[in-house]
C-alpha cells in the first residue's frame, strides 16, 4: 500500500469511546501503520484519532429528547458522510449510536466503502425492521452478546460474536475487602452502591428517587452505608444539590464506579451498561429506570422484549428485579434491595456463568474480524 491503512470510527458517548480505544489498541498491535479518522472522545483521541468534532454533540437519549437536536445531528451526519467519501477509508466502524451511525454506514457502503457496526442496536427488542437497513448498509455486525449474534444469523446479516471487553477487564472474583480498604469503608457494615446513571437527564429522574430509597433503607437497617460514584464533576454538583438536608451515611465518589461495585453488598442501579458491570462483579442488584412520560408510552407499545436490563436479557429470565417508571417508588426500591443484603447469592448464582461466556478477548476478536474483512495482512 502507498499509504497507511485508513480506518474511520465514530463513537457517540463515553461507553463507545472506551470500546473504540481498546479496539484501536488491538488494531495497532496487529498492523504497524494505521491512520484513524472520525469522531471519538478523549480515550480514542489518546490512541491517535483525529476527531472531526466533539463526541458529546452525538450524546442524546430518548425519542422525544432528540427532537430538539435533530437539525444539528442531521447536518453533522451529512457533512461527515461527505468528508468520509472524500477520504476513502479502508473501513468505517460505527460504534454503537445506531440512529446516527446506521445512516452513515448505508451511504458509505453504497459509495463502495466497507462498513462495520460494533455493538448491536436493540433490534431484537423493538423496531425490528431496522435489520433490513442493517443488512443493506453493514458488511459486518460485531455483537457483544451471543443472543444478538443468533438473531442476526437468522436474518441473514454477516455477524460475529466477539464477547464484551468489560468481561475481559473485570476479574472473575473481585476482592471486596481490598475495595473497602481502598475506599476507607468499614468491613462489618452493609454497603449499598447507588448508581443513578451517568447522564444529567438520568440523574435528574433517578437521583432523588434513589436517595429517597436510601433513606427508607436506613430506617429499615440503621447501620447501612451508601456509596454513589459520580460520573463527572457536573454530576457530582447535581447530586450534592439533591443531598441538601438529608441525613445519610453516604460517600460520593469521583468516578470509581468499579471500586464502588467491588466494595458493596448490593446495588440500586439505573438500567444500562452499569447493570452488566454489577453482574460481572457478582453483586446482587435492583434495576430501576424512568423516562419522559411520552417516551415511555411510545416505547411500551414498541418494545417486544419482556426485559429491559442486560442481566435478564442474557439469562433470558427474570434474574434481577426491574422497577420501571411508576413502579419505581422509594418504598418499592427499598423493599426490593433490603433482602439482597441477607441472601444476595440467590440472585448472583448465575452471574459467573454469564461472565465466563462473555470473556472472549473482545477487542482482539473484533480487530481480527475487521482486518479479515478488508483483507489487510
Amino acid at each position: 500500500m502507498n499509504r497507511p491503512l485508513r480506518i474511520a470510527l465514530v463513537a457517540g458517548e463515553a461507553s463507545g469511546d472506551i470500546l473504540g480505544s481498546t479496539l484501536m489498541q488491538a488494531l495497532k498491535a496487529r498492523h504497524p501503520d494505521i491512520e484513524f479518522i472520525g469522531v471519538g472522545g478523549p480515550r480514542m483521541q489518546a490512541q491517535g484519532l483525529d476527531s472531526y468534532f466533539p463526541m458529546e454533540r452525538l450524546a442524546v437519549m430518548g425519542l422525544v429528547e432528540v427532537l430538539g437536536r435533530l437539525p444539528e445531528l442531521l447536518s453533522r451526519r451529512k457533512r461527515l458522510i461527505q468528508t468520509l467519501i472524500e477520504q476513502r477509508p479502508d473501513v468505517f466502524i460505527g460504534i454503537d449510536a445506531p440512529d446516527f451511525n446506521l445512516g452513515v454506514e448505508l451511504k458509505l457502503r453504497r459509495a463502495g466503502i466497507k462498513t462495520v457496526h460494533y455493538v448491536s442496536p436493540s433490534v431484537w427488542a423493538w423496531r425490528q425492521k431496522r435489520v433490513l437497513k442493517i443488512r443493506e448498509g453493514c458488511d459486518l455486525m460485531l455483537t457483544l452478546f451471543p443472543f444478538e449474534a443468533r438473531f442476526y444469523e437468522e436474518k441473514g446479516v454477516p455477524v460475529r460474536f466477539v464477547g464484551h471487553p468489560l468481561a475481559d477487564a473485570i476479574p472473575l472474583d473481585a476482592d471486596r475487602a481490598a475495595a473497602r480498604a481502598a475506599l476507607d469503608l468499614p468491613e462489618d457494615s452493609p454497603v449499598v452502591a447507588l448508581l443513578p446513571g451517568s447522564r444529567g437527564g438520568e440523574v435528574g429522574k433517578l437521583g432523588a428517587l434513589f436517595l429517597d430509597a436510601a433513606e427508607r433503607l436506613r430506617s429499615i437497617r440503621p447501620g447501612i452505608r451508601f456509596v454513589l460514584p459520580c460520573a463527572s464533576p457536573e454530576r457530582r454538583v447535581q447530586v450534592e444539590e439533591m443531598l441538601a438536608g438529608r441525613d445519610l451515611s453516604l460517600r460520593l465518589l469521583d468516578g470509581q464506579s468499579h471500586e464502588a461495585l467491588a466494595a458493596c453488598d448490593a446495588v440500586l442501579i439505573a438500567s444500562g451498561t452499569a447493570t452488566l458491570e454489577a453482574l460481572l462483579y457478582k453483586r446482587p442488584m435492583v434495576v430501576a429506570y424512568k423516562l419522559a412520560p411520552l417516551t415511555y408510552r411510545i416505547l411500551r407499545r414498541l418494545v417486544k422484549s419482556p426485559y429491559v436490563s442486560l442481566p435478564n436479557l442474557l439469562a433470558q429470565r427474570l434474574l434481577v428485579p426491574e422497577l420501571i417508571q411508576d413502579a419505581a417508588t422509594p418504598d418499592a426500591l427499598a423493599q426490593a434491595v433490603s433482602p439482597l443484603l441477607d441472601d444476595g447469592e440467590v440472585q448472583t448464582h448465575g452471574f459467573d456463568v454469564i461472565h465466563r461466556a462473555l470473556r472472549q478477548d473482545a477487542s482482539s476478536q473484533a480487530a481480527d474480524a475487521i482486518l479479515q474483512l478488508i483483507g489487510a495482512p
